[in-house]
């Protein structure tokens, strides 16, 4: 069932719409209201993680894994966040660094909180945590509505 469309009118300087219409055409718009609808969603979402709504996350981390014990701390730290952990890739990058990027799930302050925790480990050299909200919805969701398999590492 489709959600009631509402028009309203936007009062907006003729310059900063003029840049507006520009950015719409780089990025591929086909409307102004399609992109208004996008920057609307994105400041919802986050206004939703700052307030320490439920949110899913990708913490990618670049780390040496020659550092003493780091691959076990790393281990370690997943586990300790239990069911937030939704799954982890491990790829070696080269002879002396790994990526790993962590998928996860569950109120916004524990996984910033989680990934700070990480970030500060030593022999972790960068990574970046990118989180949005979940998508809300009105009716039960579960992995095979969609035909995801997702796996976890133990």
């Amino acid at each position: 069932m489709a959600a009631e469309l509402i028009r309203f009118g936007v009062a907006m300087d003729a310059d900063l719409l003029a840049r507006f219409d520009q950015h719409l055409e780089k990025r591929g718009y086909a409307t102004r209201s399609e992109a208004l609808r996008d920057l609307v969603r994105a400041d919802l979402a986050a206004a939703h993680v700052a307030d320490g709504g439920l949110a899913a996350a990708t913490l990618t981390v670049v780390y040496d894994h020659h550092v003493r014990e780091l691959t076990e701390k790393l281990t370690e730290m997943q586990h300790d966040l239990g069911e937030h952990v939704v799954s982890t890739l491990h790829v070696h990058l080269d002879h002396d660094h790994c990526l790993e990027v962590i998928v996860l799930r569950g109120p916004s302050k524990k996984l910033q909180e989680a990934a700070d925790r990480i970030l500060a480990t030593k022999g972790v050299e960068h990574g970046k945590l990118v989180i949005t909200a979940m998508p809300s919805s009105n009716h039960e969701h579960t992995h095979d509505d969609h035909g995801h398999h997702g796996h976890r590492h133990e």
